[in-house]
């Protein structure tokens, strides 16, 4: 479990926030922040780039934080919290995709196994690469293709590229998963990503690449 993961709270009564604070930092959590209104939160969410997100349903009495994390940033895991079991409400909050729902009062041991658990998730499904002197943490999901350039491979994401020092074989390698495909001796796709299979190419996006006679495109 990584002690570093980066924590926001987003709970608008300030002792169950400061609660959730304390017993994280207990457990050794380093990098936790809160915040107690929609307008604070939407700010951490951009610029704290948190990991994890524990975020109250009943945000000031509005169901506001249901909407808050359809405007999360994109590779944060989200554990609601509510002190409500209205089932309305809890199919709203399923529609967000949420990796828990925990009830109130907060039990420490549901909190805490929760977290792990999507800790162990995340982890499964980062890599961490190092692009000149920063490492950066990039979510396999995020990859539309990977392209090699002599000594050095381009992991094309949707808004940005990282170029680093490796081979297309031990990118591979190490990233072993059916999501990936070689579908030429200089590329491999996330196959979820191809929006459209031409003759000698493929369209990823709106990136043409080509695409070896054979290749196993199955989507």
């Amino acid at each position: 479990m990584s002690l570093e993961t980066k924590i926001l709270i987003v709970e608008d009564e300030i002792l169950i926030a400061d609660y959730l604070m304390e017993l994280l930092c207990k457990e050794g959590f380093m990098n936790i922040v809160m915040a107690h209104d929609r307008e604070c939160a939407l700010e951490l969410m951009h610029s704290f780039l948190p990991d994890i997100i524990l975020m109250d349903i009943n945000l000031h009495g509005m169901n506001s934080g249901i909407e808050l994390v359809r405007l999360k940033n994109e590779n944060s895991g989200v554990l609601f919290l509510t002190g409500q079991s209205d089932m309305g409400l809890m199919t709203k909050a399923f529609e967000t995709n949420p990796d828990a729902y925990l009830t109130k009062p907060i039990k420490k041991n549901d909190l805490l196994a929760a977290i792990k658990l999507l800790i162990f998730k995340q982890q499964l499904r980062c890599i961490t690469v190092r692009d000149g002197y920063t490492a950066v943490k990039i979510n396999l999901d995020d990859i539309l293709f990977v392209k090699s350039e002599n000594n050095y491979i381009d992991i094309q994401l949707t808004h940005k590229k990282h170029s680093i020092r490796q081979s297309l074989d031990s990118f591979i390698k190490e990233n072993n998963s059916e999501q990936f495909v070689r579908i030429h001796r200089s590329y491999i796709v996330n196959i979820s990503k191809i929006t459209q299979k031409k003759s000698h190419t493929i369209m990823v996006n709106n990136f043409e690449i080509p695409c070896s006679r054979g290749a196993d495109l199955t989507f």
